[in-house]
């Protein structure tokens, strides 16, 4: 009788500790969620600001997290710091959409409140069960001075009944160490979840001891209680010292593994951002946890695209969005108290051995005022009427006849000196985007390997205030990069060394 008295005591008291620590976490929820509501609308009139792209409505944002399709519409977590335009402290911000085109802000979902997580809710990654949405992440602790190697991470469940209030598990942690053998004792993150027969699985992204990157599987039947399967897949070779952001989906009779390896060395024109995201096919055997890989192709040619992730929808599709920006990059919207913005979201398919990108079907809705050419023939330099602007999509497609250097220059402003430079070599075959004179922004270059299809290349350009987004050959290669010209600089204009055709172009402005 005393034994069970003491159950339902300690059973009492442990509940009341959890309803307490939920009533700080609301509290902490609560403050942040009015720290941006007070600077929203003055942030919201930045003439960098995206249109038509999940931006922050105030300061900081990175890697997107529980990117899922759940009961008919599509939500969007992702790293947060409410309280200025730098990263802190991590919360998870929060946006919905009935069709990946307009997106609607919800309350903040996830604050550090608890010991486990108390500097931080890292990256992770969201799943239905019973009706409910499941969210998986990365607690952090900061345990000294230096965050490369003092900090203890954890992965951690919070629960919703609606998909928008959210209430952290009282088993947390979920997984609270690593297991033995080569693998780094703290560095361990960015749970991405999904099932598989009967079975939830996980991958965390990790290094060895000795700082190599590498991926760690592990399975559970109720999302709560996980255990160690193996090493999925290890770096070999420039590889970098630390996989983030690890994503492992089927995809056209191939598993896929996407990734974001840290400290890749640059390879000719490859790998020369300061951290690169892509993904290698192969086969994940669930028996024994091993990923069998191909080598690494890269998702994004250009400047600013980390951290994907991707979510099955109810049509099927695989679609994939990232972080458009780049750690330790020169941000210049911080000046007006925000930073960071998503890519469009995109399609995934499989097509001879190799993924295609493209921007999904819905944001077509988007457009509006079109204007259309077709078979002009142009040497030198030429603006065409009605072609220009900074928040709009353009699909071009050019025959390089005897051309050896031709493409557009985007957000120009002659006066300024201000332009963005798309150019293709046609004795290289590759497509470079140049923003050295972008603006106030980074410079530099960016090549992607291109090969012209009976003579044509096909440009689909979307230009938002402060974003470019190329997707080449429908999809074959994407280049993507964040340029801060000013106000004035909406010109374009078409290029070329020797005669080129502008076979088909087509503008539209597109609604934020």
């Amino acid at each position: 009788m005393k034994q069970h008295q003491e159950q339902e005591y300690e059973h009492e008291n442990h509940q009341e500790k959890h309803q307490q620590q939920e009533q700080h976490h609301q509290q902490q929820l609560q403050k942040a969620n009015q720290n941006i509501e007070k600077i929203k609308e003055k942030v919201a009139e930045n003439h960098w600001r995206l249109q038509y792209h999940v931006v922050p409505q105030a300061y900081w944002m990175n890697d997107p997290n529980g990117f899922i399709y759940y009961k008919g519409e599509y939500h969007l977590f992702y790293q947060h710091h409410p309280y200025s335009p730098q990263w802190g402290p991590m919360y998870w911000g929060h946006a919905k959409s009935k069709d990946l085109a307009n997106w609607q802000h919800l309350p903040i979902a996830l604050a550090p409140s608890e010991e486990y997580d108390q500097d931080g809710c890292f990256s992770g990654s969201a799943i239905e069960k019973n009706g409910k949405m499941y969210l998986m992440y990365t607690g952090n602790v900061w345990t000294g001075p230096n965050q490369d190697t003092d900090l203890k991470q954890v992965q951690c469940l919070a629960v919703s009944e609606d998909g928008v209030n959210f209430e952290k598990l009282d088993k947390n942690p979920v997984i609270s160490g690593v297991p033995q053998g080569n693998i780094h004792p703290f560095h361990i993150r960015d749970p991405k979840v999904w099932k598989h027969g009967g079975d939830y699985y996980c991958v965390l992204g990790s290094k060895t001891t000795e700082e190599t990157g590498q991926i760690l599987l592990y399975r559970s039947k109720n999302l709560k209680d996980w255990e160690f399967v193996n090493i999925a897949a290890k770096g070999e070779g420039n590889y970098g010292f630390m996989w983030e952001c690890p994503d492992i989906f089927h995809l056209d009779g191939k598993d896929v593994l996407v990734m974001s390896p840290q400290g890749v060395n640059p390879e000719g024109d490859l790998y020369h951002n300061l951290h690169q995201a892509g993904y290698v096919l192969g086969h994940l055997n669930y028996d024994t946890g091993k990923f069998h890989c191909e080598p690494f192709e890269l998702l994004d040619y250009g400047f600013d695209f980390y951290a994907p992730q991707t979510t099955k929808d109810d049509k099927g599709r695989r679609i994939l969005i990232a972080w458009m920006a780049m750690w330790e990059s020169k941000m210049p919207e911080q000046q007006y108290d925000w930073a960071g913005a998503m890519t469009l979201p995109r399609e995934l398919k499989l097509v001879n051995g190799k993924i295609l990108s493209q921007p999904v079907p819905e944001l077509q809705s988007l457009r509006k005022d079109n204007v259309e050419y077709e078979n002009i023939m142009l040497q030198g330099e030429q603006s065409l009427e009605g072609i220009s602007g900074d928040c709009l999509e353009l699909d071009v497609t050019i025959n390089a006849l005897t051309a050896t250097h031709f493409g557009l220059k985007l957000r120009v402003d002659k006066e300024n000196e201000q332009e963005t430079v798309l150019t293709y070599n046609v004795n290289e075959g590759t497509l470079s985007f140049d923003r050295n004179r972008a603006g106030v922004g980074p410079g530099g270059v960016r090549k992607a390997p291109v090969t012209l299809k009976d003579q044509k290349l096909n440009l689909r350009i979307f230009i938002d205030k402060s974003s470019v987004e190329v997707f080449v050959n429908d999809g074959e290669q994407v280049m993507t990069g964040r340029v801060y010209p000013n106000e004035n600089a909406t010109k374009i204009y078409l290029f070329a060394n020797n005669q080129i055709e502008v076979t088909s172009l087509k503008k539209w402005d597109l609604n934020g």
